[in-house]
């Protein structure tokens, strides 16, 4: 019998806790791995860049199964390619590097956001006060259908950035937040398979080379065009993620807020060009740091696909196998002082590929890794950039990020007043 079939179920717990429980349990073990039950089954927990390589390893854990129904009818979308394994999952995975790890199809992206945001920021100085994570999330919204071809008129921006906030607010809750989910998950399936078919069928149009044009034509393993509707849940893992960078925006500003020594520096750099007006070293190091020191993704999860042993200890067959994200990008083996919002700590040294992982970990081009790392990376670079150089008052507001909440983010969702864009 399983070690962890004789432990009490922690999915209570898990709850209760939200990114603190795993890190809690590592803590409280000197064993390699942790041991818990969840949902009922058996589960075990690895940190660590080894780690990593092993639950990125097809041969040891795969990740399409563990995937349970209420992620994939909020977050991911059914017939996913988070939930294909093997070939499938590679000959997919190559239709999102094709589009997400471009250094072309990068900078446009990021050049039509950047021109978003400033053209939202001169209209929050018209505003008495603005919540920087919706705004975010509606330049966002504006700027990643314009670059993949989704028709979206300007009085729809709101509503689809609010339905693709919601997919990623609501898919680790029950409650109204996994309800509101699941209705925008319906909504926004629906309107691009519709566009998707009328590509198809020639009523409607897609830029050449655009994800909406090249979704639409892709060809899976097997063979076929993909279904309609899988079509729009593949765009939508491009819009969604993208839009939920608003996320780490708003822990950008809660960062200059509580360290504002940061601010001169990327402030300097954005002025004197350094970063060609997309930031520079310095606002990539704040971009990882800003990564790495908030909360993002707890962990992620798979199934041992055979009956394995990690350092000495073993894990059997069909056991959930989990990667302790929060807390490997806290670690102190890992990370001097991890608690320390330091963004220096990544300008003389990249960081590795299995070290730091808010977005998984592994090579992107053969596993579940996010493909579009990337683009987070140079969109909250770009942003954190133009964040320095706006002049804004904090007014007074409950800035508490709630370790519970999953995903969480400033309650507040960062409020600022009086707003004055640069000159």
């Amino acid at each position: 019998m399983s070690l962890s079939r004789l432990l009490p179920d922690s999915t209570l717990s898990l709850l209760a806790q939200g990114y603190a429980w795993l890190p809690d349990r590592m803590r409280r073990t000197t064993a390699p791995l942790v041991r818990a039950r969840l949902l009922g089954k058996p589960t075990v927990a690895v940190r660590g860049p080894e780690a990593v390589r092993f639950v990125y390893d097809e041969r040891h854990v795969r990740r399409g199964p563990a995937l349970p129904e209420p992620v994939k009818s909020t977050l991911f979308g059914h017939g996913a390619v988070h939930t294909l394994d093997g070939e499938a999952h590679r000959v997919r995975k190559a239709m999102f590097l094709s589009l997400l790890k471009s250094p072309q199809n990068i900078a446009g992206l990021v050049g039509d956001a950047t021109a978003a945001w400033d053209g939202a920021a001169a209209r929050w100085a018209e505003r008495e006060r603005v919540v920087l994570f919706d705004e975010a999330s509606r330049v966002l919204a504006g700027a990643v259908c314009r670059w993949a071809g989704v028709p979206l008129k300007e009085a729809e921006a709101e509503s689809a950035a609010r339905d693709l906030v919601a997919m990623v607010d609501g898919f680790a809750t029950p409650g109204p937040r996994h309800w509101r989910a699941r209705s925008a998950r319906r909504r926004r399936e629906a309107w691009l398979a519709s566009l998707v078919e009328g590509v198809r069928d020639g009523s409607a149009s897609a830029p050449e080379g655009s994800v909406v044009d090249v979704v639409a034509r892709h060809v899976d393993a097997d063979g076929e065009r993909l279904d309609a509707r899988t079509a729009a849940v593949e765009i939508l893992n491009v819009l969604r993620p993208t839009v939920a960078v608003c996320w780490f925006v708003a822990f950008a500003a809660h960062a200059l807020h509580r360290w504002p020594e940061h601010r001169a520096r990327l402030a300097e750099e954005a002025r004197t060009g350094a970063g060609h007006g997309f930031g520079g070293a310095y606002a990539e190091a704040f971009a990882h740091e800003v990564r790495r020191f908030y909360p993002f993704a707890p962990f992620i999860g798979g199934l041992a696909a055979a009956d394995l042993t990690w350092r000495g200890e073993p894990v059997p067959r069909g056991a959930l196998v989990l990667l302790d994200i929060h807390g490997q990008d806290h670690d102190p083996a890992l990370w001097e002082d991890p608690y320390s919002f330091d963004p220096r700590r990544f300008l003389d040294r990249p960081p590795e590929r299995d070290e730091l992982i808010p977005q998984g970990g592994g090579d992107p081009a053969a596993g579940h890794r996010c493909p579009g790392e990337d683009v987070t990376v140079a969109l909250l670079t770009a942003l954190s950039a133009r964040l320095s150089l706006l002049e804004y008052d904090v007014p007074e507001q409950d800035l508490r990020i709630p370790l519970r909440r999953v995903p969480s983010r400033p309650r507040s969702g960062f409020v600022v007043a009086n707003v004055r864009p640069p000159g």
